[in-house]
């Protein structure tokens, strides 16, 4: 059975709120729609969590919009969880979309980029792994999605390479570079549009250099990629 809109003046409960994220330099806003995160996307990352960094096909798991933690904003530690780990990533947030879209035309629905931080409830999430069960209870809890303002593509170009970096405490704990990524945003947009029909207002979270690593409260997180902007966190 499709789903049927419905115009009403009425809701029998109240609508719920639409993320949005700033657009840098600027009073507008992205609206999100929907959260893609690709999967062990960095080989050094895929090592360090026991798996082959050979090319195999991309994997994905969601987020929900309302995940989104805006810049500015402080990080809570989240319940159930005694091990929370950080993975800074390059986001990447579509003006239109589509299925089956070619390589070569998919940076054609980029609309601009931020700075992103996939928080995980890493405890969680071995436990699922272990039972062979979803991973959303590791991945889509509240506020587990940092994302600094997003800087539209026509004014810093697609970036493809260039260091990509989070600090705890000021100091180095993951280093990597854009140009490591196994599959690159075109391919991961024509890949993912496969599987899902893209629109406008989705981001996708496009994978983790190594060194991901545990938090705790009183921790300030830095994150960073060149021609993209810092976002700072601090963990309460």
């Amino acid at each position: 059975m499709s789903a049927i809109s419905v115009v009403s003046s009425e809701y029998v409960v109240p609508v719920p709120r639409l993320t949005t994220i700033s657009v840098a330099d600027t009073d507008a806003a992205f609206p999100v729609r929907r959260i893609y995160c690709v999967g062990r996307n960095y080989a050094a990352h895929a090592i360090e969590m026991g798996h082959d960094p050979d090319r195999e096909p991309p994997f994905f798991f969601q987020k929900n919009p309302d995940n989104i933690l805006p810049a500015g904003s402080d990080f809570p530690y989240p319940a159930a969880s005694q091990d929370v780990h950080f993975e800074v990533e390059l986001v990447v947030a579509l003006a239109k979309g589509g299925a089956d879209i070619p390589v070569g035309s998919a940076l054609e629905c980029v609309y601009g980029y931020g700075v992103g931080i996939d928080m995980t409830r890493r405890d969680l999430q071995a436990e699922a792994k272990k039972l062979q069960r979803p991973w959303e209870i590791g991945k889509a809890f509240e506020s587990s999605a940092p994302c600094s303002v997003i800087v539209p593509a026509s004014k810093i170009g697609h970036p493809d390479q260039g260091e990509i970096w989070l600090e705890v405490n000021g100091a180095r704990r993951q280093t990597g570079n854009l140009n490591q990524m196994i599959w690159k945003v075109p391919e991961t947009i024509s890949y993912l549009s496969g599987l899902f029909t893209l629109a406008a207002g989705d981001l996708i979270y496009s994978g983790t250099p190594a060194g991901v690593g545990a938090v705790t409260q009183g921790d300030i997180m830095v994150a960073h990629v060149d021609g993209v902007g810092t976002l700072e966190v601090r963990v309460v």
